[in-house]
């Protein structure tokens, strides 16, 4: 997992532009002072070893992809030695970002790579490449940078795809309009989703050590539930309301009078304000629930009445979150991608790849200007002064290095 996080030894750091680089590379003092003020701005991009101070070490042999372009080198206390790549160029210098930016956009609505190609040249190959590679960046390190920000109420789910024909489950987490984590299963058991959760608990514990979140909403699963205990287990569980409503609809659509008086009841019982208004509505639905005269219907009413002890916890919660709709709208957005790309073909190490890219470019993305202003999650309007001056793509790659 570790090779996930990083760029090899590499640090990215923005520069105004080009001229301001070049100059910087001259200059060993220019160069000096770039490293100290940004270091003093944005400690995230840097490794922790820097606040021990470093020294300047040598140049990178010319490239031969950017035409004799080189970076200098930076030598850490323990001895690890770091490159130092401007923000204007792409990992492994395959391109500068000003040439792929918008490329990558169109990447977002499930463009194929093909279509790239027609229309910005190079190959299929190059942007199928130049995508999986944002996906080796961290997603919490990246999205969120400040341990502060750090959210302690989550959602999570498993999103149902194939891998060369065989069932495979995407476990999703999401907070605050942003995919902050996902992983791969091989099955829906308990032990495979705790190890596909684990990518989340383990960027999110090298953000911030003592990181523990405080609510989880579930769809109700029991092996996600027992994944997050086990992974988490001061965690609260929170059980999705919309879930237990979407049972009872599912066996009464062809009865819309017996659906629209039910929808009532149960709609005004998850809008109480408090536990003892929540209880009461609660007795009310259950009394109420005995005149209806469809079995099945009943018995899922009922079940909802059942589980009243699991939906009052988020009286004790008032921020976490109380229905899955904040995370099946971001996995909306998984499906059309892994629709638009027949599911994944290949090797399971590519495919997580891609799935990590997806996230990060649905967090990083540029929105409307009304979408800025009206809907946008609150991680996304952080970044929005950082991608108006450098760029969404270069926003996304000064992510964090340790």
């Amino acid at each position: 997992m570790e090779a996930l996080l990083v760029f090899g030894k590499t640090i990215c750091l923005p520069f105004s532009g080009e001229e301001h680089y070049e100059q910087c590379m001259k200059d060993a003092g220019a160069f000096r002072q770039l490293l100290n003020d940004t270091y003093s701005k944005y400690p995230e991009i840097f490794p922790r070893q820097m606040a021990q101070g470093f020294s300047l070490h040598d140049f990178t042999c010319p490239s031969r992809k950017q035409e004799g372009f080189r970076m200098r080198r930076i030598k850490l206390s323990d001895g690890e030695v770091y490159q130092i790549r401007p923000s204007f160029m792409m990992p492994y210098l395959i391109a500068k970002t000003d040439e792929v930016e918008k490329a990558l956009f169109l990447c977002r609505w499930g463009v194929p790579f093909w279509a790239l190609t027609y229309v910005f040249g190079r190959n299929d190959m190059f942007w199928y490449r130049a995508y999986i590679s944002i996906g080796r960046n961290s997603i919490v390190g990246t999205t969120v940078k400040d341990p502060d920000r750090m959210p302690v109420d989550l959602a999570a789910d498993e999103k149902h795809s194939r891998f060369n024909g065989e069932k495979v489950y995407v476990a999703t987490t999401v907070a605050k309009e942003c995919i902050l984590g996902v992983g791969l299963a091989d099955n829906a058991g308990t032990e495979a989703l705790t190890k596909s959760y684990a990518h989340f608990k383990e960027e999110a514990l090298n953000l911030e050590p003592d990181y523990q979140p405080k609510t989880v909403n579930t769809d109700g699963w029991e092996h996600t539930q027992r994944a997050w205990k086990a992974l988490f287990p001061a965690i609260t569980l929170i059980l999705c309301f919309l879930h237990a409503f979407l049972k009872i609809r599912d066996r009464c659509k062809r009865n819309k009078e017996l659906l629209r008086a039910i929808s009532d009841k149960v709609w005004d019982i998850y809008h109480a304000e408090t536990v003892a208004q929540f209880s009461q509505r609660i007795r009310r639905l259950r009394q109420w629930a005995s005149s209806i005269t469809i079995d099945s219907v009943r018995e899922k009413v009922l079940g909802l009445c059942d589980k009243a002890p699991e939906f009052k916890k988020t009286f004790s919660h008032p921020q976490a979150y109380r229905t899955s709709n904040a995370l099946d709208r971001l996995m909306n957005y998984q499906d059309r991608i892994l629709y638009s790309i027949q599911y994944f073909h290949g090797f399971r190490s590519s495919a997580l790849l891609y799935l990590r890219s997806m996230a990060l470019i649905w967090n990083f993305h540029p929105y409307s200007t009304r979408s800025r202003h009206e809907g946008l999650g609150q991680l996304q309007r952080n970044n929005l002064p950082a991608q108006a001056e450098l760029g969404w793509i270069r926003t996304l790659y000064l992510g964090r290095v340790s």
